[in-house]
């Protein structure tokens, strides 16, 4: 195998790991995937290094929070130690909103910034993209009426995903990337930078 198609699977088996380790909830080997100095994730509720993010989806997880991951088609632009991962993602948290159980899901791209660190590759920057997403009652007799004022706070992109997070006790980040628009065309080329070195 070239070194290309190496440092290429040891990032896709990176991205898994985030998903596995995070949702199954074994801190110590999530721990691993990160950049021990300089990992930063950014999400719907949670901005901020990730020893802290760890904490945060510690102290979720332990009390009923019910978020998951799944992940889909990815690839990865690699230039040195250096790369950009792009990885297809749906999140989906379950939630009681108004006293009607229910699940968020939100489809988008999971967008790294990874750096060799001491041989082997790590996560600095998480920015999740979010693309669409729905509010599901998950019982089907049951019915919710959405305040509309709250849903539009929002983007298109994770407005009932936020919608739910809101409901739940979060404090929740606007303004995050979507599809298209200002936001994710900066993350872009944040991206092009790191690339390049900066």
């Amino acid at each position: 195998m070239s070194q290309a198609d190496n440092d290429r699977h040891e990032i896709r088996q990176l991205i898994e790991n985030w998903a596995l380790w995070r949702d199954a909830g074994e801190w110590s080997r999530f721990a691993t995937v990160w950049h021990p100095r300089d990992g930063w994730m950014s999400a719907t509720w949670f901005q901020g290094s990730a020893t802290d993010f760890i904490k945060a989806s510690r102290e979720g997880f332990d009390s009923g929070v019910s978020i998951l991951h799944f992940l889909g088609g990815h690839t990865a632009d690699i230039v040195g130690d250096r790369a950009i991962a792009q990885t297809k993602m749906t999140i989906n948290q379950r939630a009681n909103v108004d006293g009607v159980e229910v699940d968020g899901v939100c489809t988008g791209r999971f967008y790294d910034f990874l750096s060799r660190h001491e041989g082997r590759w790590t996560i600095v920057r998480r920015q999740p993209i979010y693309e669409k997403d729905r509010l599901d009652v998950v019982d089907p007799a049951a019915s919710l009426t959405l305040d509309p004022e709250l849903l539009d706070r929002f983007p298109t992109g994770y407005r009932h995903l936020a919608y739910l997070q809101a409901k739940a006790g979060f404090t929740v980040k606007e303004g995050l990337p979507g599809l298209t628009g200002t936001a994710v065309e900066e993350l872009y080329s944040e991206g092009t930078q790191w690339l390049a070195g900066a």
